[in-house]
Formats: C-alpha cells, sequence, structure tokens
C-alpha cells in the first residue's frame, strides 16, 4: 500500500468558482475504456476556448503537479474520470477553498488528497504561483501545511481522509493484495464454495 504523507514539486492556479466534472473532462469521453488517455483531454473545451492561454496549457505549468483552485471545485456529476483525467495530467495533490463531496472522495479512492484553505489564503498562492510558476510548492499531510517558495500556511482536510491517505488504506486493492493469506483462510472455512480454482487464478 502506498503512504501520502507530503506531495512536493510545483504548482498550477487554476482560477475560478463552481468548475464542474464535466469543465474538468467532458461526458464525451467516459466512453474510454481505459483511463491512460484522459490526460491529454482534461479541460479540453476550456482550453480550446482559451487558445492556449489556460494555465493547463502555458509553458510554464508543464510538470506542475499541485493544483490550486477556488471554491466548490468538482460539483457537477459524480464521474470518477474527473480525478482520474487529473491525475493522469500529472496532478497529485490538489489545494483548494473548497470541493465537491463525491469528487473529494473521488480523489481520496485514487491517492489525491484534497486539502482546504480560507478563500484569501487561496488567492494568495495563486497569486505566488502566477508571479513565478517555477516557486517550488508541498502539501504536508503530517504537519497539515503548504508550502510555496517562501510562504506558509495551515491548511484543512478531516482527520479519516486524512488517516486514509497517509497509512495507505486509500488503497483498496492493495489492502486485499497486502491481506491475501487472511482471504486464504477466510475463504478455506466457506463451506458454500469452492475456492480452490479462483484462488489460484488471483494469485496467479
Amino acid at each position: 500500500m502506498s503512504q501520502v504523507t507530503k506531495v512536493s514539486g510545483r504548482g498550477i492556479p487554476l482560477i475560478g468558482n463552481d468548475i464542474d466534472t464535466d469543465r474538468i473532462v467532458p461526458a464525451r469521453f467516459l466512453r474510454h475504456i481505459t483511463f491512460d488517455s484522459l490526460g491529454e483531454q482534461v479541460f479540453i473545451d476550456d482550453r480550446t476556448q482559451a487558445e492556449g492561454k489556460h494555465s493547463f496549457d502555458q509553458p510554464q505549468y508543464q510538470g506542475a503537479n499541485i493544483l490550486v483552485v477556488n471554491g466548490n471545485f468538482g460539483c457537477g456529476s459524480s464521474r470518477e474520470h474527473a480525478p482520474q483525467a487529473l491525475s493522469k495530467w500529472g496532478i497529485q495533490a490538489i489545494v483548494g477553498e473548497s470541493f465537491a463531496e463525491i469528487f473529494f472522495g473521488n480523489c481520496v479512492a485514487i491517492g489525491i488528497p484534497c486539502v482546504t484553505a480560507e478563500p484569501d489564503t487561496v488567492k494568495q498562492l495563486q497569486t505566488l504561483l502566477n508571479g513565478n510558476p517555477q516557486a517550488s510548492m508541498s502539501v504536508d499531510l503530517e504537519a497539515m501545511q503548504v508550502h510555496c517558495g517562501d510562504f506558509q500556511t495551515s491548511v484543512s482536510i478531516g482527520e479519516g481522509p486524512r488517516k486514509m491517505l497517509t497509512t495507505g488504506t486509500w488503497d483498496s486493492c492493495g489492502q486485499l493484495v497486502s491481506q491475501v493469506e487472511q482471504i486464504r483462510a477466510t475463504a478455506a472455512n466457506l463451506p458454500y464454495m469452492k475456492w480452490e480454482n479462483r484462488l489460484t487464478a488471483i494469485s496467479g
């Protein structure tokens, strides 16, 4: 299981409230069999309309991995493709004023922490990143601090999601793999199913 205690790198600002999941990844891309190509489609309609001026297209933000957003980010439909698209683009953590609840849960489920800060603090971070896109940035889930260059601020996240991320229990598949012997033992005591072939297939 992969523990998420600190994400370090560079930040990318995205200004605007109520940015919904259809803007993050339009519905026409939900037919994809895997999530692998969704990074290319993230914010595709907004980026096309902005004609190269969208922050996800600007060269100074390429390689950034910490997204800084405003209020109610990820609202709208409950598509898991939205955090997957952000992840495939390279985002590993999000700092914002507030997040839609289902979007937040979908992010935690793939190991992306979404931490909140006061609106003025978020705007200050966005201003700093506009002025210095190369500033180093980090989200520390143990200290509950965000650093951006010389600027430092406290952030918040629920204790339950924080523990899931820092202990690695956000990774449900990883938990299953790490508990394979317990699963075998439980399966061996189930009288109503023949597990031998199934366990061979799982372990193979």
